[in-house]
């Protein structure tokens, strides 16, 4: 995986910022207004650096997405703001090395995030609730009372599971990493550790359909891999 330091960060995240048509309306990939030059420029750097399989920009995106749909579907008032920073830049720590090797991937985003919303222009005065949730979003983490963590936390959640959660973590593997089996083995905790961590009535809702999809596809997988023995 490719890192990039917070100066590495920063000098794109300019180059967004200055490149940026100031009288083109502009959206995400999956069609989420991007109503703020902030939130252009930080798109704009995910998109270009945050490169990766498993949690790349293409992730941020789907999280972002799934948590609107969860906050609508429990009645939950969000700061689309606070929702759009942490969602974007939740795995930061995952492309900017922590300068503690043991810090939780969260916990590094929630400390290293700053100076890139401060340079794109992000209302500075709701950083702490973006840091909450950056803290929050592991299935493992606890999110917390905040509504803009808790649906983070959750659509993060589910995303380790379906079809979209297979794919993931298969992506993982291959000449470089041939552990094939051990990212099965994950798949097939998560059907059992994640779902009691979802807070949401609607991502527990998804979360059923999803444990489902992914059982089926692992039952599958095993016995076309004769049990296992020849994956």
């Amino acid at each position: 995986m490719r890192f990039y330091t917070t100066t590495a960060l920063l000098i794109a995240l300019t180059g967004t910022i200055g490149g940026q048509s100031s009288g083109a309306a502009s959206a995400t990939a999956t069609g989420i207004a991007l109503n703020a030059p902030w939130k252009v420029a930080v798109y704009q750097l995910a998109r270009s650096t945050f490169k990766h399989p498993a949690w790349g920009w293409q992730h941020s995106e789907r999280n972002y997405r799934v948590a609107l749909a969860l906050a609508q579907g429990d009645g939950l008032k969000l700061d689309d703001d606070v929702l759009f920073a942490a969602a974007f830049l939740h795995d930061l720590g995952a492309f900017q090395p922590c300068a503690d090797p043991k810090m939780e991937h969260g916990d590094c985003a929630a400390l290293s995030s700053a100076a890139i919303l401060r340079s794109a222009g992000f209302p500075m005065q709701k950083y702490a609730a973006v840091a909450a949730a950056e803290r929050g979003h592991m299935y493992y983490r606890d999110p917390g009372t905040q509504p803009e963590a808790i649906v983070l936390h959750d659509a993060d959640s589910l995303d380790f599971l379906g079809a979209i959660g297979a794919a993931r973590m298969l992506s993982l593997t291959g000449s470089a990493k041939p552990d094939f089996a051990g990212a099965v083995k994950s798949l097939r905790s998560f059907l059992n550790d994640i779902p009691p961590k979802l807070v949401t009535r609607t991502a527990r809702a998804m979360g059923a359909v999803r444990v489902t999809e992914l059982r089926q596809f692992l039952d599958a997988l095993d016995r076309e891999s004769f049990n296992g023995t020849a994956m």
